[in-house]
């Protein structure tokens, strides 16, 4: 049975995360709510200060209920007590990085597993694994941002919230956020898209076009994914949040809510430039992935109107223009691999080499430094792997891991 409605007239100061705004009722400036809902977060309230909301009519029977931030299981604070953190080589770093990937992929396995069998998370074991990625990008980040590009094709929904972690965690380093904070983005992203594992398998790996009931089921992920994480004590709300609104764009026009501008926090607008860059790299049973560039390219030119052009300029900065790990193929016409990045000169990284794409074979791998004024080479384009018949999980584990 419905509880009847408990209308109430509300000061800005008295809204409490969690509240049903049903209207408006008091304001210096002419903001408009399209649609009654929750103000779910105390950023959405800040967002609705800033805008000259004074007074608003909200329907107390609805009130979520919500951990009071006391009560909260607080978030361990962050040191670098006991933890490795020295800067280490590409090299040092990369089994290293390799063990936490793996380990990742795990814990996704078994975390889809609990969701599916009733049982309940345990955050501990995504914070370990978020601090352990963090610990990883501070002593070299290119390890794990190599280790990321290793691409299964039937592996997607453990791979890619593993990936966005990754990568939300090199995005944040770079925005300088203290340690804290980008632990619980990369928790965050890690459990972001744990809803799709209650999408009906039929429709989460279709290769073909969805109908329009089955795309309006595939996007009730991200409701899925907000539900299961309101019910892990002492998330962090920042952890909350990048999983509610990964798919909401600038314009208004993404979902679950059609948030729009300052309705997005910074966050919010980072996860969306992340998760759209490795769903476009990501390679899938029903398409094939793209290139770093080619993903790159497609956020500049849905600039500004979906994606901060601003924040994405400073991932671009995070993981350079040809991503460690990319295949590109070079001036000599010869194949190789990124695999570190040179901050002053990007368009010139170091490559390991490894195929002559004129004769079509393997050829004895060599390191070569682009920026070196001795080398006369330039990236010439992008490659993709299936142009040349070229196996890339083989390939990384023999020229990379080994």
């Amino acid at each position: 049975m419905t509880a009847p409605a408990q209308l109430k007239v509300l000061s800005i100061a008295e809204l409490q995360p969690g509240m049903y705004v049903v209207s408006v009722h008091k304001q210096k400036g002419t903001i408009e709510i399209k649609t009654q809902g929750w103000a779910r977060t105390a950023a959405v309230i800040e967002q609705l200060k800033q805008k000259g909301v004074q007074e608003l009519v909200v329907d107390l029977s609805k009130t979520l209920d919500q951990p009071k931030p006391e009560v909260a299981a607080p978030i361990t604070p962050l040191t670098t007590t006991g933890r490795n953190r020295e800067k280490v080589s590409f090299e040092q770093e990369l089994g290293q990085a390799n063990t936490l990937y793996q380990q990742a992929k795990s814990l996704q396995k078994k975390a889809f597993a609990d969701i599916q069998a009733g049982r309940a998370l345990n955050l501990q074991p995504f914070q370990d694994c978020a601090t352990g990625f963090i610990d990883s990008v501070f002593r070299n980040q290119d390890a794990l941002l190599c280790i990321s590009r290793i691409r299964e094709k039937d592996a997607y929904l453990l791979e890619h919230s593993v990936n966005v972690s990754i990568l939300m965690t090199i995005f944040a380093k770079q925005m300088k956020f203290d340690e804290e904070l980008i632990q619980q983005l990369a928790t965050g992203a890690l459990l972001h898209d744990i809803g799709k594992i209650l999408v009906p398998d039929n429709i989460l790996n279709k290769p073909g076009k969805l109908t329009a009931e089955e795309f309006a089921e595939m996007r009730r992920h991200v409701v899925y994914s907000h539900e299961i994480l309101q019910q892990i004590p002492g998330l962090s709300p920042v952890s909350i949040d990048v999983a509610a609104v990964h798919h909401e764009r600038l314009d208004g026009k993404g979902y679950p809510h059609g948030l729009a501008e300052q309705q997005i926090s910074v966050y919010g607008r980072m996860i969306a430039i992340v998760d759209t860059y490795d769903a476009i790299t990501a390679q899938r049973c029903y398409k094939e992935g793209q290139s770093g560039i080619s993903a790159l390219k497609i956020l500049k030119r849905e600039s500004p109107q979906s994606f901060d052009p601003v924040l994405l300029a400073q991932f671009i900065k995070a993981i350079g223009i040809h991503p460690v790990g990319t295949l590109v193929k070079l001036s000599n016409e010869k194949l190789g691999i990124v695999l570190k990045a040179n901050e002053l000169e990007p368009l010139r990284p170091v490559v390991k080499v490894f195929y002559n794409c004129k004769f079509k074979r393997y050829i004895e791998v060599s390191v070569v430094d682009l920026a070196n004024l001795k080398v006369d080479l330039e990236i010439e384009s992008a490659a993709m792997p299936e142009d040349f018949g070229i196996d890339m999980i083989r390939l990384f584990r023999q020229s990379v891991l080994e």
